[in-house]
């Protein structure tokens, strides 16, 4: 598979929260990451689980001086770090997810794990099948994201 978290699949929590990763996302992250991840949830619709790297990429601009001062950065920060945790891969291939994200993002014992290339997203089945109907893609979309990758790689 390659270090691509890709595709989707139907996972369940057990008793006491854990989720188990699906073997191929979970081979890929720890090869390509190592076994620490952070758990949070940026929307309240699903979770996320970021290899820790891939998290420090993304909030590594509150690093930056006075950028922790802005507003937005703050409230973002504040957000995903009073709901976000910081857990390792256990040998089962499992992460806890705490209640409060649970019930946020209503994730009932079966759940939708998508990858997103570098991240894993948990959703409630019915709630992603609702967004993704509700957001059905055009063709100015399909423009848009095409522009996005020239840009990205011209730099």
């Amino acid at each position: 598979m390659g270090n691509y978290l890709i595709g989707s699949y139907t996972a369940r929590f057990d008793k006491s929260g854990r989720i188990k990763i699906p073997a191929k996302f979970q081979e890929a992250i720890i090869e390509k990451y190592g076994n620490e991840v952070f758990i949070t949830s940026l929307t309240d619709q699903s979770v996320q689980i970021y290899p820790l790297s891939r998290w420090e990429k993304l909030t590594g601009l509150a690093d930056k001086g006075l950028l922790q001062l802005k507003p937005q950065v703050r409230s973002f920060m504040l957000r995903v770090n009073v709901k976000g945790s910081y857990y390792e891969i256990d040998s089962k291939g499992r992460v806890l997810i705490s209640q409060a994200l649970r019930e946020k993002a209503d994730l009932g014992t079966e759940v939708e794990v998508v990858g997103m290339n570098d991240y894993l997203e948990i959703w409630n089945k019915d709630i992603l099948e609702g967004v993704i109907e509700q957001n059905p893609l055009t063709d100015e979309d399909f423009n848009q994201i095409s522009e996005l990758k020239s840009k990205e790689d011209q730099e």
